[in-house]
């Protein structure tokens, strides 16, 4: 049995109601565009930022909305 089967059956769900799957799986499609030549970080920038291309710089603010 494996780890799902085990919560499941700890939880008294059978495997008529709980699937880690629906029971139709529709493929999905991605779509990754190609990246344009746009302006570029200084050297010193890109090592401080963690990227050359500024359109990639999307710094994590914990909840801070662009206040630094």
């Amino acid at each position: 049995m494996d780890k799902f089967e085990d919560l499941m059956e700890l939880a008294g769900i059978g495997p008529e109601i709980a699937s880690p799957l629906p029971e139709y799986v529709v493929p999905a499609m991605a779509y990754v565009p190609y990246q344009q030549q746009t302006k570029q970080y200084s050297t010193e920038q890109a090592i401080e930022k963690g990227t050359l291309f500024p359109v990639l710089n999307k710094p994590f603010l914990c909840g801070r909305e662009g206040k630094k």
